[in-house]
């Protein structure tokens, strides 16, 4: 027997009074609610109705029973509808992670617009560069740099993450410009560390690939840190130009036009990816998300 069913039915009848009203609000024959209830009564083993050819009446238990099952029904259906608006409206919690200079300088600005169109949505945004597993970590969306990961989820190109080497005009008024990636070695650099450690700086010529990296002057996972020391002639820096553009169009910065190129890996399609799971873009928070963050990344970001 489909036991909520008969209870809406119970419910409708103790209401009306009446077996052929709550029929029609179920567009239903009465022998169909008489039958579903004879049939929970028996399954109770009490009566909760007395009948006679003009009314029905709620028996004491009948009453007792109605006052314990009506608010249950009534919180039943309110929890559906929950469930319902949650797969229809953008809510609940979103959980973003995020490598900590992109989320600083790129998503966070961008995620006040988004609370602003979807007030119903918690964001839980955690910065780091840090790897994350989105299924293992409970992360609805993972911004990553590198290449497109292995894992079974889909990875959207947000925009290019190669390296760029850049320096202050008072730094390499003091220590020259380097005309050549080998002269690096004795120019003075500030260090991106990664998970893997410090990014070295690497370019191919002689036929292989060449570390030039010069003296460390400064090593850290702050970009604002090793940004700023650069912006005070301390020392040459390779970052992706989402990071330095708006220092270049200022000419705070200088891009150091080194042939062969210099960067830190010897793979040429690193990139900044978001990722979530396939199955996961049907829920609305997630997919609202994704859409927004693509297209304003691809509007605001028009760079490298």
């Amino acid at each position: 027997m489909d036991q909520l069913r008969a209870l809406n039915y119970f419910i409708a009848v103790a209401e009306s009074g009446n077996f052929t009203e709550a029929a029609r609000r179920f567009s239903v024959p009465a022998s169909s609610i008489s039958r579903r209830i004879a049939d929970l009564e028996h399954q109770l083993g009490a009566t909760l109705f007395q009948r006679s050819t003009r009314v029905v009446r709620l028996t004491e238990v009948g009453r007792n029973y109605l006052k314990q099952v009506q608010p249950l029904v009534a919180q039943l259906a309110q929890t559906n509808e929950s469930v319902r608006t949650y797969q229809t409206e953008p809510m609940g919690t979103l959980r973003i992670s995020s490598m900590v200079g992109f989320g600083e300088l790129v998503l966070l600005p961008l995620l006040d617009e988004f609370s602003m169109r979807y007030p119903k949505v918690l964001l839980d945004i955690s910065l780091t560069d840090e790897l994350s597993t989105l299924n293992r970590d409970d992360i609805d969306i993972a911004i990553r740099g590198g290449y497109a990961p292995n894992e079974r989820v889909v990875a959207i190109k947000l925009l290019d993450n190669r390296f760029f080497p850049v320096a202050a005009p008072t730094y390499l008024a003091r220590a020259g410009v380097p005309e050549h990636p080998a002269e690096l070695r004795r120019h003075a650099g500030l260090y991106f560390r990664t998970p893997a450690g410090p990014t070295p700086w690497l370019s191919h010529f002689d036929q292989q690939w060449q570390d030039v990296s010069g003296p460390a002057v400064a090593i850290s996972n702050h970009g604002a840190w090793l940004m700023a020391k650069t912006l005070a002639g301390e020392g040459i820096v390779l970052l992706p130009k989402w990071v330095t553009q708006p220092y270049l169009d200022r000419g705070e910065l200088v891009l150091l036009d080194l042939q062969p190129t210099v960067t830190i890996t010897s793979h040429y399609d690193s990139a900044v990816f978001l990722l979530y799971q396939k199955h996961r873009y049907l829920v609305p928070k997630i997919k609202r998300a994704v859409d927004f963050l693509v297209a304003r990344i691809a509007q605001t970001t028009a760079i490298g």
